[in-house]
């Protein structure tokens, strides 16, 4: 086997393998050799067959094999001697293949882009600010105002008065299909908040103006995609006992409130909710924060990157930035996007910090454990109640959704190992001062 260079131009690499004809041949023997001892054929006892029936018989399809094999071994020993990680599954064509035939030698090009060398650079010199708020009296007691304005109590109304839209109404209620009754579609003393869209539309609008003691024949018709298959697309006839009309009214804020999520008193719940707000703004400080690192990394890191790599990236950023002004065109049946400078320039960005954090992450072994990557899968399949078991056996199925899953934990894993190695000096700041912040990472 021979392999010359032909080309060597910034990344991209090729290679002219030549398979002589007398290694071919040796490696078909052998392959047949290895096979002949358990090999069987008419009019000669197990192991028997001559070699050259053998070879005669069966040469050509291990020509093939060899030749598979003899080009996967080449580009094996190529990248161990080399070094070189290619970006993408290299490209591996016939030279001669145009009358080509047995016993020629075999003359194929393998190319490809290998994967920049990434240079060291020391990460303690690297200097960042961490933005810290502390939940001030004020925004707690907005977030208590919210909970006691979304959890409100309901009273009766004044006798005879009309449910208005924000009203709970308390009802009886028999649904029917074609005149027959259906399962799911009775209850008794059911409380219905007028407005929460919590029915079927159409059901609740038909209730306003009803009073209690009053009987409502409510008609509607079933989605066309809804749930049930029997009752999707169908019209349906409610009929409706209204038992009572209450109006809604502000919970009070006091130690009773408080027990209903869960907390000893109006002290303690205080606390919950200024810990979970101190947590959303650490959150929101570490997105501003692991902006200005990877801005650092861009200027501090600067090598050679594959060409397909960025010409891929732009590609897919046109597209997405194309869908994102165009919302109402859900499939790709439209005219090719072409990627602008800007997307080339942010394509590199993206490519270049991309292999940045791999590199790192590799160099320092980091990865995603197991615990973590059952977590995340938990935590998606939040998001389908009642079909947990369904999503749980697609991201088990699902080797393309796992990685989707795994790359951004891997990603803040090595952000979080940089963010130990740099300098970091803390800045408290208000809640306004934070948003503004925010406000200006997402005009950038």
């Amino acid at each position: 086997m021979q392999v010359s260079e032909t080309l060597n131009e910034g990344l991209k690499r090729a290679y002219q393998i030549t398979l002589t004809a007398d290694d071919l041949d040796a490696k078909v023997n052998e392959k047949l050799a290895e096979a002949q001892p358990s090999f069987e054929m008419k009019g000669f006892r197990k192991g028997k067959v001559p070699m050259a029936l053998l070879k005669k018989q069966f040469g050509a399809r291990v020509l093939g094999e060899a030749m598979q094999e003899s080009v996967d071994g080449a580009m094996t020993s190529h990248f161990e001697e080399s070094g070189d990680k290619p970006a993408f599954q290299p490209k591996i064509e016939m030279q001669n293949q145009e009358g080509w035939k047995e016993g020629d030698d075999v003359v194929v090009e393998m190319s490809y882009e290998a994967l920049p060398a990434i240079p060291d650079a020391d990460l303690s010199k690297v200097k960042l600010e961490k933005l810290v708020v502390k939940a001030e009296d004020s925004a707690v007691m907005d977030a208590l105002d919210n909970l006691a304005s979304s959890s409100p109590t309901f009273k009766d109304r004044k006798k005879g008065s009309k449910a208005k839209d924000g009203d709970q109404v308390t009802i009886d209620f028999l649904g029917k299909v074609d005149g027959e009754a259906f399962e799911g579609g009775q209850a008794d003393d059911y409380p219905l908040v007028l407005g929460s869209n919590s029915f079927i539309p159409g059901f609740e609008e038909q209730l306003v103006g009803v009073k209690a003691g009053e009987e409502a024949e409510v008609k509607v018709d079933f989605p066309a995609d809804y749930g049930a298959e029997n009752l999707a697309g169908k019209a349906a006839v409610f009929t409706c006992t209204v038992k009572a009309v209450k109006s809604p009214e502000a919970a009070t804020i006091d130690d009773e409130f408080a027990k209903q999520f869960g907390a000893d008193d109006l002290d303690a719940l205080k606390g919950q909710i200024s810990e979970r707000l101190e947590a959303e703004y650490a959150g929101a400080s570490r997105a501003i924060m692991k902006r200005r690192l990877l801005d650092e990394l861009d200027n501090i890191y600067d090598f050679d990157l594959p060409p397909t790599l960025v010409e891929t990236e732009a590609k897919q950023i046109a597209h997405q930035l194309w869908h994102d002004d165009n919302p109402d065109v859900e499939g790709h049946d439209h005219p090719e996007i072409e990627a602008t400078d800007e997307h080339n320039k942010l394509a590199e960005r993206r490519v270049r910090l991309g292999l940045l954090l791999a590199e790192l992450g590799q160099k320092n072994e980091i990865s995603v454990s197991d615990a973590e990557m059952t977590q995340a899968v938990m935590n998606q399949a939040r998001q389908y109640p009642g079909q947990e078991q369904e999503f749980f056996q697609f991201a088990q199925q699902n080797a393309e959704f796992r990685q989707q899953l795994q790359a951004p934990i891997f990603e803040d894993k090595v952000v979080d190992y940089i963010f130990e190695l740099a300098e970091i000096s803390e800045k408290t700041v208000s809640k306004d001062d934070l948003e503004k912040a925010i406000a200006a990472l997402e005009e950038e």
